[in-house]
């Protein structure tokens, strides 16, 4: 099968989606499928020679990643590589430029079409963007995706999801994004659940994000090699030892965590790898709070340093709330035996019962209590461990790709 993949984020950029398509595509040409991705970026972001650069902005660039041309640009630039267009499935990551290319090509041509729905634009807006700002932004966003992709559902606002003028414009641009494929993948069903809510009408299949069966392997080799365990052990009197492995932003309130920190009653020590537009925020309320000798952050660190990192830990925090539809980062603490702490119950999806601490809710204080009680309960991180290691079958790349193959089958 000859498989174009069509993303806006990609190279250059770290977090969940450029790794699940990374895992996908290494898992599909493992199995005999040819993967060709379309992306922005610059001539050295990378020599993969599967990683075809569309025409990008060479100075305009979004938290730091490369944006790529408007989508007639695109569609140009494509044509020029590829004039036949020969694929059997177009499979599109996203929902800006880059990936509007690739909707249109595959209707031009009338190839299938997939879409993955990753993320929450609705709360991308409402955390990021300065409140005078919003009702503007979410408004322009959706007036230039309807320029390319027809908008015929309107979500209005109500007292949920779309509770404010900038998010309903945002829940109108996903769903008539998500209504424009032939099938549509979420990696969690509690995000497919309110994609059908708000109006999507097209076949949703739930697809995991994966954790590739090498990196597993590899974890399972260095352990074994030094005759350790990934079974991790936290004895009474131990300093208990957080892990964060996320961008230090405002969706994934960080701020809120630290100062979680600080009403913590039981010995910690916090190392953060990531960057994002609150960490100089975090260092510098570190430093005004005496957390200095108890906090250490790394800042963006090479994939397979990471997973290093996490092996010396005792539990891994991810604590946005109402924004994630699944977090990569507790797939791959479970690929690594991690115990995972979280406070939004939609996570819960993603591990398995017994793997995780969730707190009662996402004040501080609500979740300095719950690492308490966890602190205080020297037993609880060995079971959670050895659950996770348990279920982590289930969260590699090669179980995900057969359920990604039946979609495209499809």
């Amino acid at each position: 099968m000859k498989i174009a993949i069509f993303t806006d984020v990609f190279l250059e950029v770290p977090g969940g989606i450029p790794s699940s398509i990374t895992a996908q595509k290494e898992s599909l040409k493992k199995l005999g499928h040819e993967v060709t991705i379309f992306c922005p970026g610059f001539s050295k972001s990378t020599k993969d020679n599967d990683v075809k650069i569309v025409p990008t902005h060479k100075f305009l660039r979004l938290n730091g990643a490369p944006v790529s041309k408007r989508p007639e640009k695109v569609i140009s630039a494509v044509l020029l590589e590829c004039p036949e267009f020969k694929f059997d499935v177009v499979h599109v990551h996203y929902e800006a430029s880059c990936s509007i290319a690739g909707m249109k090509l595959a209707r031009r041509f009338n190839r299938p079409l997939v879409q993955t729905m990753h993320g929450r634009e609705d709360m991308a807006i409402k955390v990021n963007i300065p409140h005078p700002l919003k009702t503007l932004v979410g408004s322009l966003l959706c007036f230039l995706h309807g320029r390319y992709i027809p908008h015929p559902v309107k979500v209005k606002r109500d007292k949920k999801l779309a509770d404010t003028v900038a998010t309903a414009k945002m829940w109108t641009l996903m769903v008539n994004h998500a209504n424009y494929a032939d099938k549509v993948i979420t990696p969690s069903q509690h995000f497919a659940d309110r994609l059908k809510k708000y109006g999507v009408k097209k076949p949703i299949t739930v697809v995991s994000n994966g954790v590739a069966d090498e990196m597993v392997a590899d974890i399972d080799r260095r352990v074994s090699k030094v005759n350790g365990s990934l079974v991790r052990k936290y004895e009474k009197g131990d300093v208990l030892r957080i892990f964060w492995n996320s961008r230090l932003s405002n969706e994934k309130r960080i701020m809120p965590f630290l100062t979680a920190l600080t009403l913590m009653k039981s010995p910690y020590f916090f190392s953060a790898c990531g960057d994002g537009n609150a960490l100089s925020l975090a260092q510098k309320f570190v430093k005004q709070n005496g957390m200095d000798k108890k906090c250490i952050f790394y800042g963006r660190v090479p994939h397979d340093e990471v997973l290093d990192k996490m092996l010396g830990q005792h539990i891994s925090a991810t604590v946005s709330y109402g924004f994630d539809t699944q977090g990569l980062t507790l797939l791959e603490a479970e690929a690594t035996g991690l115990p995972v702490f979280f406070c939004d119950p939609d996570m819960k999806e993603s591990v398995p019962e017994g793997g995780y601490v969730m707190a009662s809710g996402p004040s501080p204080r609500e979740m300095a209590r719950a690492l308490d009680e966890v602190a205080r309960d020297p037993e609880r991180i060995e079971k959670m461990s050895r659950t996770m290691l348990k279920n982590r079958e289930a969260i590699l790349q090669s179980t995900q790709i057969q359920k990604l193959l039946r979609v495209y089958s499809e």
